[in-house]
């Protein structure tokens, strides 16, 4: 085999499997999922639960700690659901209202765009064709998507448990693997490893926390309705790095401009999310977050991008710690260093 067709094998072969590794995490979101979510959440709890350790056994720590990250999310969710409701209520007099303004969107998509009005009965054909499945149908069909949120939603904390319980197993495992002149470097990638998912999430979530009273000041002001529930969600979508705030700003506009029609809240709505972007990028990010996770911003933006082809919404959150995770791993072996500063941020001069 001559130089080319050597390199044109290995190509073929890195592409093929970065393909089929890929393809095989999406079609088991329902293991890797909570797992590596209970991963996550056990590394952003694990200073406290060894403070705690000092005082009490380590499984009591590890089920106090699973038990209160159970409890927050709980309280996290009980409030979108009240939220929900409210809107559930308020969701004829807002869709009667709307009414109008999608006919107006629809003549001007009409006017201005190669669409015809065939097209659009079409699509809505087909989204009534979508809307004729059997009750029996669509029960099942939720059933089956709630059963398999509740069985991962627990796993993710007995997994919290286990992994906080038993971590001295799983270290001991990784030192053992690796010959002992890569020892060292093998507990330096834990110590950093363990340091930045942790130092990252905790700081987004104190965020999350200020801008979440940020937004519902501001949408409060401006009129918009649901504004907890609003506000409560556009903070979480920053989880999401580029793309959260543009959904979070036209789902205010939804609930706000588009459900009134009053312009002094379409105002509203952009002045608010104007400061708060301007509080969260020159205020907040620098202090709170900071420099936290050593990633390039570009391989950011391929991280969610990815995250979200393979598992929804949960990939996207979980696509920068894990990318920092794997930054540290490339940055401390010699042979792959040249990786690591390719997705680094920080300027190396060697």
């Amino acid at each position: 085999m001559n130089r080319k067709s050597r390199l044109l094998f290995i190509i073929t072969a890195v592409v093929l499997s970065t393909f089929f590794l890929f393809w095989g995490l999406s079609k088991a979101k329902g293991f890797f999922a909570p797992l590596m979510m209970g991963i996550i959440l056990s590394l952003i709890v694990l200073p406290l639960a060894k403070r705690m350790e000092r005082k009490m056994k380590r499984s009591v720590a590890a089920l106090l700690n699973s038990i209160m990250l159970f409890l927050l999310s709980m309280g996290l969710m009980a409030i979108i659901s009240f939220q929900l409701r409210s809107l559930a209520e308020d969701w004829p007099r807002i869709k009667e209202v709307m009414k109008p303004k999608i006919e107006q969107l629809e003549n001007f998509a009409l006017k201005h765009t190669p669409l015809s009005r065939e097209d659009v009965k079409e699509a809505k054909n087909g989204s009534a064709v979508q809307d004729k499945m059997t009750s029996g149908e669509r029960i099942a069909d939720f059933m089956n998507k709630v059963t398999s949120f509740v069985a991962n939603y627990f796993l993710t904390f007995i997994y919290v448990f286990f992994l906080l319980n038993y971590r001295h197993i799983f270290k001991d495992f990784l030192l053992n693997v690796f010959p002992d002149r890569k020892k060292e470097t093998v507990k330096t990638i834990i110590t950093e490893s363990a340091r930045v998912a942790p130092q990252y999430l905790i700081g987004r979530l104190i965020l999350i926390v200020l801008l979440v009273v940020l937004y519902s000041v501001g949408l409060g002001i401006s009129g918009v309705s649901n504004f907890i529930l609003v506000s409560v969600i556009a903070a979480l979508l920053t989880l999401i790095p580029y793309v959260g705030n543009i959904i979070a700003f036209l789902m205010a506009v939804v609930f706000g401009f588009v459900a009134t029609g009053d312009t002094f809240t379409l105002v509203g709505i952009a002045l608010t999310f104007t400061i708060a972007q301007f509080v969260e990028s020159y205020v907040l990010e620098p202090y709170v977050v900071g420099d936290r996770v050593d990633v390039h911003p570009f391989f950011v933006i391929l991280a969610v991008i990815l995250g979200n082809m393979v598992w929804g919404v949960i990939g996207m959150i979980l696509a920068i710690p894990v990318m920092g995770i794997l930054t540290v791993v490339l940055l401390n072996i010699k042979e792959l260093r040249p990786f690591g500063i390719l997705m680094s941020k920080k300027e190396f001069s060697e």
